[in-house]
């Protein structure tokens, strides 16, 4: 038994197949007859097909021409008060008090008269009415809606033909592809989308963040190894990952492994200031098939993840870029590069690693080396915009 929101899903997609048809047929014979009765003063477009009238009528008084076919079946032409104002002040001057419940004859013969010419021309599209008719139906009238305007007016207004279904006998657009079916979105699985991937974050003295040098180890204490979270513009979601048990390693604590212990370093207030590092693929390519998977809270096993290179971030400057690795539970990145901050001023010198430029005198050229030597002093912390709780 074909339920009710079936029966409207299938006259709804019946209309679909049938609009070309009744677009070239009625908009083109409409937009004719208003330029012979009009000398080509308006413009007309179709906007809707249904057949459903409460919709339409809501929000407007109506100027209603019928036109009887026979004792059963009757065209109706609906004009929108704004519709009538626009032809009438067109035609006969504008009047900016003007309501359709107090139409005058003059003006409603003009009305009348367009819309008798507008049957006659697409009277050519009914049938003739079948010689005995059954009991009227609920939606058995197709409503067409047009809007009206005047030429190069961005102003327009409804008018709607109610058509009897029985008298139509529109074409259906046929494909021409024989096999082709409903949009499958399996189509799309395979089609790829780039995204940026959190794999965690973690706090970092300032201190140690200066320090940081190539083959060094960076551990994120907010991750989780089956934990991502994936991020495309604005939409950000948390994903369940199959860990590679390749990235498993171990820190030597005599090389690499940047977990300073705070009271190693120079006391100072400098030294207790903390700021929030992350650890993100940019660029990473997904295919639509695994954007579903991770919408639908599926446990995935994203191995191109791996094969990107991983990018460190404060404050969203790239400080450094690594390979990702695991130890125990938790995601770490081994630094394979080191950015300087860019020079406030053009200089053709290298850039200090996140800090100021420091032009050397004129008589004395200060050696590479002896500017590495030098770079505690010269570590700008103004880098970094902290908030309160960061002190």
């Amino acid at each position: 038994m074909e339920t009710k929101s079936e029966t409207k899903l299938s006259e709804r997609d019946e209309l679909y197949t049938q609009y070309n048809w009744f677009y070239h047929s009625f908009l083109d014979s409409i937009q004719v007859a208003a330029n012979e009765f009009f000398s080509d003063l308006f413009d007309f477009k179709l906007i809707s097909i249904s057949k459903n009238i409460n919709i339409l009528f809501q929000g407007d008084d109506y100027f209603v021409t019928k036109i009887r076919i026979d004792k059963h079946h009757d065209v109706f032409f609906r004009a929108s008060e704004e519709s009538v104002k626009i032809i009438l002040d067109k035609i006969l001057g504008e009047n900016k008090k003007f309501k359709i419940t107090n139409i005058t004859e003059l003006e409603a013969k003009i009305i009348s008269s367009f819309n008798d010419y507008l049957y006659n021309n697409i009277s050519k599209f009914l049938l003739n009415p079948p010689p005995k008719t059954k009991k009227r139906k609920n939606f058995d009238t197709v409503h067409l809606t047009f809007f009206i305007k005047q030429k190069q007016s961005r102003e327009g207004a409804k008018v709607i033909v109610s058509l009897p279904q029985i008298l139509l006998a529109p074409q259906v657009i046929q494909t021409q592809n024989e096999n082709f079916e409903k949009f499958n979105k399996s189509s799309f699985t395979t089609s790829k989308l780039d995204v940026k991937i959190k794999v965690g974050k973690t706090k970092f003295y300032l201190k140690e963040l200066k320090n940081l040098e190539k083959e060094d180890i960076v551990v994120f204490e907010d991750s989780d190894v089956n934990l991502m979270k994936l991020i495309y513009k604005d939409y950000e979601k948390d994903f369940k990952i199959i860990p590679n048990p390749g990235l498993v390693t171990s820190i030597n604590n005599d090389n690499g492994g940047h977990n300073m212990d705070k009271h190693s370093l120079s006391q100072s207030l400098w030294d207790e200031i903390q700021v929030e590092m992350g650890a993100e693929f940019e660029k990473v390519k997904i295919t639509l098939g695994e954007l579903k998977d991770i919408e639908e809270g599926l446990v995935l096993d994203l191995s191109s993840v791996y094969d990107n290179k991983i990018y460190l971030k404060v404050e969203n400057k790239t400080i450094a870029t690594g390979e990702l690795i695991i130890i125990n539970d938790r995601y770490g990145v081994k630094i394979d590069e080191v950015f300087a901050s860019e020079p406030t001023i053009p200089q053709q010198q290298d850039s200090q690693p996140f800090g100021e430029v420091h032009e050397a005198p004129a008589e004395e050229e200060v050696p590479q080396a002896q500017e590495a030597a030098n770079s505690d002093e010269e570590f700008d912390y103004s880098d970094f915009e902290l908030d309160d709780q960061d002190i």
